[in-house]
């Protein structure tokens, strides 16, 4: 008579080989990546360079010091670092996009239908809003507030800021105005996961005012423009978002809840 009980199998046999295989993938999107960083960095090493780079984020800067003032370099090798960090950070956001796209690509066939309705659009549009608050600090920003400072320094005082310090206070920057320019992108997530309903995020409008005006006191310059031109967008992205969100949450619902939906509905 035959056994019919199943055979004796190693349950880690059926794991072990797709675990290595994403293991794999991993290591090969993460390469790829770091390829794509490093072909941004060598272009930049070529034009315009990491001296022009620094130049370029130095101007705002610049523009609003006395003539012929400079930027100071307090350590032997700040002139060598400092443009080299500033040439790896612009590498990097040259190479985001396709960083971000081995990121998608790699969690992608894990997903439904529904939920890549989901994450492709958050993961381009909290990209392009980064973006778009980096531009905006440099653009408008930076010009505005160091117009303002310099508007409040004695005469008898020569301003000569070190480039160290000038490239640490342009990254805080940065990352607050790109970080503050994803208001939207919380909201829409928030309300998608239902950890906050609509109605309850329009009632919190008033408390997030305050909430971006302690936000932009800390980690802002103490200065009224700059205070201003970070609570003053985040309190119009925060609209925005709930706006965002409801039409999200109609487009991106699971088949099961759009079909328990079209019931309660008729």
């Amino acid at each position: 008579m035959a056994d019919s009980s199943p055979p004796n199998t190693d349950e880690l046999a059926g794991t072990e080989q797709p675990f290595v295989q994403h293991l794999i993938e991993l290591r090969d999107r993460l390469v790829k990546a770091t390829i794509a960083v490093v072909f941004a960095c060598i272009a930049l090493s070529l034009y315009p360079g990491p001296a022009e780079l620094y130049d370029f984020l130095a101007a705002p800067l610049v523009a609003q010091l006395p003539d012929g003032t400079r930027l100071i370099a307090t350590s032997v090798i700040s002139p060598f670092l400092v443009p080299l960090k500033i040439m790896l950070m612009t590498a990097f956001l040259i190479a985001l996009p396709v960083v971000l796209y081995q990121a998608w690509a790699f969690v992608a066939p894990g997903l439904y239908t529904h939920e890549k309705k989901l994450v492709l659009p958050l993961v381009f549009s909290s990209t392009l809003l980064f973006f778009i608050g980096v531009a905006f600090c440099y653009f408008f920003v930076f010009g505005q507030v160091f117009k303002f400072i310099q508007s409040f320094a004695p005469k008898s005082i020569t301003a000569a800021p070190d480039i160290e310090a000038y490239l640490s206070f342009v990254m805080t920057m940065f990352v607050a105005f790109g970080l503050a320019f994803e208001v939207p992108i919380v909201v829409i997530v928030l309300a998608r996961m239902n950890v906050v309903s609509i109605e309850k995020l329009k009632a919190f409008r008033s408390y997030f005012v305050v909430l971006a005006f302690i936000i932009a006191a800390v980690v802002t310059p103490p200065d009224v423009v700059s205070q201003l031109a970070l609570a003053v967008p985040m309190c119009l992205l925060y609209e925005i978002g709930i706006w965002s969100a409801q039409i999200f949450i109609r487009h991106t619902q699971a088949p099961d809840a759009e079909k328990g939906t079209d019931a309660s509905a008729s």
